[in-house]
Order: structure tokens, then sequence, then C-alpha cells
């Protein structure tokens, strides 16, 4: 702007980084080489004691001066190249650099032939300006939104909350490689270490399939069937049959080391088939459970017939020594979740048996005893349920707790995982996250309006929600039993947790997995979005700080745009594809494509 100035730049490839959330400070990476013609480093992971296999990555850079590629002078140490730039500019003048990045990993390609496609990939980059590439990119995440954007009016808050989650969401994936999953952090931390958990399958899978194609849901599928055989080691690790699903994992084989989640938090074992019986009520396809699905219900339904045990004395099936999802409580007796979500997979199971295709019968070869016992597990499961109160009981014990309600603690003791020991935490009957709510909105329509008031009602007041998947959940049922000013709360507190870090903890990253939970909160809580192998259907409300609100669902090859008003007044439109027949509170209405109706409740 004034004088002149004579500026200096390095530009640096680094591989010498370190970890801030455990190991501190320890590098993971060693350096193989540095090359300085070809500017790039090539690095491999240390080796460890846990025979995780090691890996390289090569980073290459070029850097271009008004689109054209420049050289500039080179240095190198170990893990590291640098190239330095200096130009003098006088009064008015301008200089505008461009660093281009290519990643190359031994996932995909052998590591002598990484640096060949890196140069490779490197032409194809630069063979276009940063413009056109830019025009591409947002080709590609134009597609996107047109089939997932949520739009609010009247509340910029809310807006911004759903948009920034869709946005990190399809960063972090969007089904290209089925080797990959979604880890609770993205890439935007490094708490959890980028390992795939069950939130996958409860959390983020209902809300991609609606807004993405339906293959994106089938690589998650597929994620799991290829890690059953880490699945298989689980549970022979535990004296078991069948597959044990991992609660945390990078390549099927269990990667957690306390043993209240590793050994007892078992539910994630019909959680995650529960998305194949999501994926095929949702798409109509079931070519899926058919054939791999089947392996995968077969399997984990193994394992839950040799976990269970037969009590003589109540003449039932029990599951002892599990946690629930309520982190909270450990080692219990008949987490009514756990049971109902076994009973529930032995069930499916034996229903979709009949189907499967030659092949996975073949495969499997499942007798006829083993059917009669899965038939007798599911007929005799116990589901701890109080009469009295109405309620399902979240486990044995829980009633003999000192029952009442969170608000009873003090302000400056929460989070309670902040401020309690651990042995408190576990006496106490303060809930982490939703758990017979959990089942609850998983097996929804199994269930009538008075059992899901009188559970909610029950232990909402004693659920701290010190997990970021909970507000979520009791958003949608709160929205579904009339509640809807709490129904907004919730979707609050979930649509902007990481903008607003409402729990003072987004240094460890954001919370990918349940950003989902805010596009649920909208769509299956305040449009009362359902369905089963018959169809679609909605129950809308308008929040009360909100003008209007719209979005788009990919439902069965088709796109269906829904738009709420004020008055209760509802407009459809079948964007594209067949004829379609939709449920709006006990109207039904039957659309074709380009063509909008508009409803008032």
């Amino acid at each position: 702007l004034d004088g002149e100035a004579d500026l200096r730049i390095a530009s640096r490839l680094n591989g010498n980084v370190v970890n801030e959330d455990s190991n501190y400070e320890e590098s993971f990476w060693d350096a193989l080489n540095e090359d300085a013609s070809g500017r790039s480093i090539q690095l491999r992971t240390k080796p460890n004691t846990f025979g995780t296999p090691q890996f390289t990555v090569l980073l290459k850079e070029v850097t271009r001066e008004n689109g054209e590629v420049i050289s500039g002078d080179v240095t190198t140490a170990s893990g590291e190249v640098s190239e330095h730039f200096s130009k003098t500019l006088a009064a008015g003048q301008s200089w505008e650099l461009e660093k281009d990045v290519i990643v190359i990993t031994s996932r995909d390609v052998a590591d002598s032939e990484q640096a060949a496609k890196a140069d490779e990939l490197m032409a194809k980059l630069t063979s276009k300006t940063f413009e056109e590439n830019l025009a591409d990119h947002e080709a590609v995440w134009e597609k996107r939104w047109a089939s997932c954007d949520v739009t609010i009016e009247g509340d910029p808050a809310a807006q911004q909350g759903i948009r920034f989650n869709i946005l990190q969401l399809f960063m972090t994936y969007y089904g290209q490689d089925p080797r990959l999953n979604i880890g609770p952090k993205g890439f935007t931390g490094e708490k959890y270490g980028g390992a795939t958990y069950w939130d996958t399958e409860a959390f983020i899978v209902p809300m991609y399939l609606a807004v993405a194609p339906k293959e994106v849901t089938k690589s998650l599928l597929e994620y799991r069937h290829e890690q059953l055989p880490g699945a298989f080691h689980n549970a022979r690790q535990q004296g078991l049959k069948g597959a044990l699903f991992p609660m945390v994992t990078f390549n099927g084989i269990e990667c957690h080391n306390e043993w209240e989640i590793t050994f007892e938090e078992i539910h994630r074992n019909a959680d995650i088939p529960f998305a194949i019986y999501q994926y095929t009520r949702y798409t109509g396809d079931d070519s899926y459970v058919k054939d791999e699905g089947m392996d995968v219900l077969v399997a984990t339904a193994r394992f839950w017939a040799d976990r269970v045990h037969f009590s003589k004395r109540k003449g039932m099936y029990m599951i002892h020594g599990v946690t629930g999802p309520n982190e909270y409580e450990n080692n219990v007796n008949n987490n009514w979740f756990t049971n109902t979500m076994a009973k529930w997979l032995l069930s499916y199971t034996i229903e979709r048996w009949p189907l499967a295709t030659e092949e996975a019968k073949k495969r499997l070869q499942v007798t006829d005893e083993e059917l009669a016992k899965w038939q007798d597990i599911v007929d005799r499961m116990y589901q701890p349920e109080d009469k009295e109160l109405g309620i399902f009981v979240q486990h044995d014990t829980y009633l003999d707790k000192d029952l009442r309600s969170k608000d009873t603690i003090p302000a400056d003791q929460l989070p309670l995982n902040q401020h309690w020991s651990w042995d408190k935490i576990l006496r106490s009957p303060f809930i982490k996250q939703a758990d017979v709510l959990q089942g609850i909105y998983f097996l929804n329509d199994r269930f009538t309006k008075e059992q899901k008031e009188r559970n909610y009602d029950f232990y909402e007041p004693m659920t701290v929600h010190e997990s970021s998947l909970s507000p979520s959940i009791h958003a949608i049922l709160a929205a579904e039993l009339g509640k809807q000013d709490k129904a907004v709360e919730f979707y609050e507190r979930t649509a902007r947790l990481d903008l607003d870090n409402y729990n003072n903890d987004t240094v460890d990253g954001l919370h990918i997995t349940s950003m989902s939970g805010s596009w649920l909160a909208i769509v299956q809580g305040f449009a009362g979005m359902r369905y089963n192998e018959d169809g679609i259907r909605f129950a809308p409300f308008l929040p009360k700080k909100w003008s209007s609100y719209s979005f788009k669902i990919n439902y069965r090859g088709r796109i269906l745009a829904l738009a709420v008003e004020k008055d209760k007044e509802v407009k459809l439109t079948l964007l594209s594809g067949d004829d379609l027949t939709v449920k709006v509170w006990d109207q039904e209405v039957t659309l074709k494509e380009g063509q909008s109706q508009c409803l008032k409740d």
C-alpha cells in the first residue's frame, strides 16, 4: 500500500507433527525420504505394541505465481522440505502465490509408486487454474446441497447451526470408499483417534438415508460387513459364539481398553445391525439384507443366543453384567435397552432368514434347532417393567436408587463428569444420555403414545444430557408428544453445540456424529417424519420463533420437498421421480412429478 517491501516466504511441508490428545508431544512418524527436486516428503507411522499395520504417506507441493509453476531455493531437514521465495514490491504492487498439495497414502498406492502417482495427480491439478478447480469443487457441493439443505426463516442462529452441521458431516464422509467410516470428531480433532463407534449407525445412518444417494449408506453397511472377521475375533476373546462388533475400532478388532465399555456395552451388537433394518425399510431395497446383510444378522444372533442365560427361577432369559447407552451405570443386570435390542435382533433375523438368497443360506447353515432357540429367547426375554409406574425399568435395581430430578443438583456441580467422583456418579440416579428412550426411539411404532409419555416424563427429569448424543433423541420424542417448547430447547442445544462451545470442549474437536441429531430433530422431530415398508408420513409443527422451515429428502428414487408455514400450512412438492403417496397428519395425498399440494391441520 505504501513504500517498498522486501518479502521472503518459506513454503514448507512438515512431517514433524506431534500428538496433543494422548502420548503427549510424541511423534507418530518416521521420516523416510526428503526429495528436494520433487518437493516432497515421505513418512511412515512408527511401529507400536498393538500390531497395527504401518502405513506410509507422501506429501508433494508446488507453488504457482500468476498461475505458472515457479521454483525457489529448496532446503531439507529430517521430515521437512522448504522452498523459499523472495520479491520486492513497490507501492501499489501485489504478489499472489498459490500452493498446491497432493497427499498419497499406502492405503491406495504402494510405497514405491507413490512419487510417480503424486506427479500424475499434480499434473492433473495444475492443468487447471485455481478458479477452474474451485468451480469443480463448487459444482460438487451445489449438487450435495440441492438434496440436503434445510432452510429456516425467522431464526438466523438456528439456520446457521443446521447448515454448519450438514457441511461438517459431508466434509467428513460421503460414501466414496466403503473402507471408511465416520469418526466422532471427523477430521477436526485428535480425541477418539478417528475410530468408529456405534454412533454412526444410530445417529448418522437415518439422516444419510434421506439426504444422500442410497449408495452412501450402503457403503457404511459394507464397512461393517468387511470387518466381520474382527467381530468374530472379539466374540472368541470373550469365549462366546458368533460375532461381536467392537465399541471402538479401526479394523474390526476392539480397540478400546476399558472393560466396562469393551466387554459390557454390548448393545452396539444390535444397534449396528439395526442400520440394515433402517436401510431396507427406507429404501425398499432388500437385496442387501438377503445376502451380505444376512451374514451380519446371523453372526450377531449367534452371539446374543450365547450371551443370554436362562433364569430357572423366573423362567425367562436374561442378560447380566452390561453397560447400557447410559454410561453413568456400569455392570448392571437386565438393562432394558440391551435386552430389548437383543430380542429385536433375534426376531428380525428369524423373520428375514426364509427370504435369504440360496448362497447366503448355504454359507451360513442356520439349523432348525438354532431358529427354535432364537424364537424361545424372543418369546421369553426378560424386559424389566414397573406396571404401577407404567414404565420400562432401566435395569433391575434402578428404582432402588435415590431417585430425584437433576434440578436438585447444585449448578456449580455440573457437569457431573467434571465435578463428581466416578463412584458417586455410578451410584446416582442421573442419566448421561437417552437409554430407555433410545429404545423407544429406535422401535417407535411398537409403543403406544401413553407408554412413550410415561417413560419420557419419568426419565427426562433425571437425564443430565452430558453426552452430545442425548438432546436429539429427547427433541424427537418431545415433539411427538406435543411438548413443543421442550423439543425446540433440545434442538437448539444440539444444533449449536459446537458453534457456541456449549460443553466447553471444542478444543477436542467437533461433535461430528451428533451433528446429524440437529437434522433429525427438525425432520423426525418438528416435521414428524416416520416410515416403514408401506410408505412415509409426516406430522409437522412450526416452532414459535420460526416463520417457516423447509427441507428436501431423497426417498426411494424421488426428491420430495416439504415446507412448513404459519397457520399450520404444509406444502409438499415432488421435485422428481415417480408418483408418490404421502400421509400428512391424517390426510393422504398422491403427488406427480413437478406437482405441489398444500394441506392444513
